[in-house]
């Protein structure tokens, strides 16, 4: 075959890929359809790097009229490629296979990270040959910067997230600093391209990028490190972006806006969701105070309730509403909730799911939690729909959520969640709570509804507790 029709065959494959991925990501938007979507992506993904691998064409262009150049594949170079790829698919492979849900956010940190490590390789090895050429050189930097900003920013964050760095670190004139370190990266990074781009350089870039992405994530507390993760997800997807016009390499372009657009969306959302601007979350260091253990406070006292009590209380209601958090999902609960759920069905009990946009630890934590036990889907409402609708509820069961049925969002204008819209629960005629202790959640601030004249403290693990709840019930005629 003619080096001509190799290439169109190749770009036939970024095409198809391309689509792969648009079609695969809408597909994602439902439990019912996600996995085939990642199929269905992944499957793209596959093509577009076997059709860069194996049709290695360069084009040129001179006067305007196309030049194709089929390059020699070198067997040794081919070997390390796939030897990289086999052991990067087995380690991948491995940990998403293991990986509890509990701590998928931080998985999710970690390859968004690893993402950011390989754009920031590419702008290392690829600026030695930039042929001073403007265009590439500013896709390079740019590439490099952000980049390593998303890898070592998306390691503070995993680190938040498995409770090594809880605490945020903050030095005075924190804001300053950071904007002092960002302008000394992005005005090195424009000399680079516009004045003096000597290779030494490239690497003290890199250097201060990389610092940058610690100091931008360090003073940012654990409740807003899903903001976080999104943010830094979109800044990978830029990097990938500049890759692609780096390397003329449309399906690498395609796949970087689409990541870079999902992220950006996906953090505009999740802002809205608790009320706050960007700017709020990156420079207020929300949710970074010590939590609290006490079982009484200045706001009352709290009382607690056997499985006995509950038992019955659910067993004569008409509407039950459960409200799913994180401690849901510590306690690997999920299954035990649905099969609570349909024993209350079965005596003629309503049952629905309240889901906050920004319950657990990431976006559409819970649904996939809930999905992942073959709960129907139609059950989860989202807060706007099912807020109007407490007032009508019988019981409310809150099952590690925290910060997200918080009252003082409404209530109390001192508080770091105040203006957060959030799960109405103290509306409904009863409310159970079932936590393990009486420690705040990761906003790290008392959550006055454990002491509201309507709630009962149900305390023990999720799992535990609910099964013992579960065969209560079932002896219950």
């Amino acid at each position: 075959m003619s080096p001509e029709y190799l290439y169109n065959i190749r770009t036939v494959c970024y095409v198809f890929a391309s689509v792969t991925f648009i079609l695969g990501l809408k597909k994602m938007s439902h439990p019912a359809t996600a996995r085939s979507g990642n199929l269905l992506a992944a499957a793209g993904m596959l093509c577009a790097i076997l059709a860069t691998i194996f049709i290695n064409v360069h084009r040129t262009e001179t006067g305007g009229i196309p030049e194709y150049e089929e390059r020699e594949p070198r067997g040794f170079i081919y070997a390390l490629i796939f030897a990289a790829i086999l052991i990067g698919t087995i380690i991948g492979w491995v940990t998403a296979r293991r990986v509890k849900m509990t701590k998928m956010p931080e998985l999710v940190s970690m390859f968004n990270g690893m993402g950011g490590a390989c754009a920031a390789l590419i702008g290392l090895m690829e600026f030695p040959h930039h042929h001073g050429l403007t265009g590439s050189l500013t896709a390079i930097v740019l590439g490099l910067i952000i980049g390593s900003v998303s890898f070592s920013g998306s390691i503070i964050a995993f680190l938040k997230l498995n409770g090594t760095m809880r605490k945020p670190f903050r030095l005075p004139s924190y804001n300053i600093i950071n904007t002092v370190v960002m302008v000394i990266v992005f005005g090195l990074g424009a000399y680079m391209v516009f004045g003096d781009s000597q290779n030494g350089l490239i690497y003290v870039l890199f250097a201060l990028a990389l610092l940058y992405g610690v100091m931008f994530v360090l003073p940012i507390g654990g409740a807003d490190m899903p903001v976080v993760i999104s943010l830094l997800n979109s800044f990978t997807g830029l990097a990938a972006a500049f890759g692609g016009f780096l390397y003329d390499n449309k399906v690498m372009l395609t796949g970087g806006i689409l990541v870079g657009s999902a992220g950006t969306l996906l953090t505009i959302v999740m802002c809205r969701a608790m009320n706050r601007p960007l700017s709020n979350v990156i420079f207020g260091a929300f949710g970074g105070s010590e939590a609290t253990g006490a079982q009484e406070s200045e706001h009352g006292t709290i009382k607690d309730v056997n499985v006995t009590d509950v038992a019955v209380l659910l067993n004569y209601s008409k509407k039950v509403v459960i409200v799913p958090g994180y401690g849901l999902a510590v306690a690997q609960a999920q299954h035990v909730i649905h099969e609570l759920e349909l024993l209350l069905e079965e005596r003629g009990v309503e049952v629905a799911y309240a889901i906050h946009p920004v319950a657990g630890r990431m976006p559409g934590h819970m649904n996939v939690l809930l999905a992942e036990s073959n709960v129907d889907y139609s059950k989860l409402q989202e807060m706007e729909d099912i807020n109007p609708a407490f007032e009508q509820t019988d019981v409310v069961l809150v099952v590690g959520a925290n910060d997200v049925v918080n009252p003082a969002a409404k209530t109390d204008p001192s508080s770091p969640i105040y203006g957060m819209p959030i799960l109405e629960v103290d509306k409904a005629k009863n409310i159970i709570v079932n936590k393990r202790t009486m420690n705040a959640g990761y906003a790290g601030i008392e959550n006055l509804l454990f002491y509201n004249e309507k709630t009962s403290m149900f305390f023990g693990d999720a799992k535990k507790v609910l099964t013992e709840l579960y065969d209560e019930l079932k002896d219950m005629s």
